[in-house]
């Protein structure tokens, strides 16, 4: 072997090592893990859990609604067939696959942050457990999204009712709007 292929030969296996290296160091590690599971699972259990404990709970009372602040705030019960706001209603098929995709993207977003992405990991776990909140949602209760609270912003006006799931994902959306005024060093 002349001794140009025999430098090669030595150097690929530390390139090699090097590129995994590399890769492994751009995934979360276990404490990034810890805190994206834990938020999500808890997120997800506490979406589900509200919105099975509500609807058992209101379906026994007059107009199946109840009054928290008085012309302000109120629980009700309510299907979205839709998305926020109503859009896309009845398009179940289409609602699964975006959410779906949005999931799957978001999870891989995740286990390529590194970790050194820490309110970014915690802005993701939000998104994930909204997302799987209303899309268990929709698969498993005919299309629709159940949600019960009820906000009048204004006499006579309300707003799109809500439920834990998407207060989640307004969260999630919040983190990444501070995030994106904060130095990359500070996230």
């Amino acid at each position: 072997m002349t001794e140009s292929s025999q430098e090669e030969k030595s150097a690929r296996p530390n390139s090699n090592n090097d590129f995994s290296n590399r890769r492994v160091s751009i995934m979360p590690g276990w404490k990034a893990h810890l805190t994206f599971w834990t938020i999500a699972v808890i997120g997800l259990s506490l979406d589900l859990w509200t919105k099975s404990a509500i609807f058992n709970w209101l379906e026994q009372k007059p107009g199946n609604s109840f009054s928290i602040i008085d012309g302000f705030l109120q629980l009700v019960r309510t299907f979205n067939p839709g998305a926020a706001f109503g859009i896309a209603a009845g398009r179940f098929y289409l609602l699964v696959v975006v959410s779906s995709i949005a999931l799957v993207v978001i999870l891989v977003v995740f286990f390529l942050s590194g970790s050194q992405q820490k309110l970014v990991h915690i802005a993701l776990a939000f998104f994930t457990a909204g997302i799987c909140g209303n899309l268990y949602d929709r698969i498993f209760n005919d299309g629709f999204v159940r949600d019960f609270i009820d906000v009048v912003y204004w006499p006579g006006r309300h707003w799109p009712a809500f439920n834990i799931a998407d207060s989640l994902l307004c969260i999630g959306v919040g983190l990444l709007m501070i995030l994106s005024f904060r130095s990359p060093k500070n996230t």
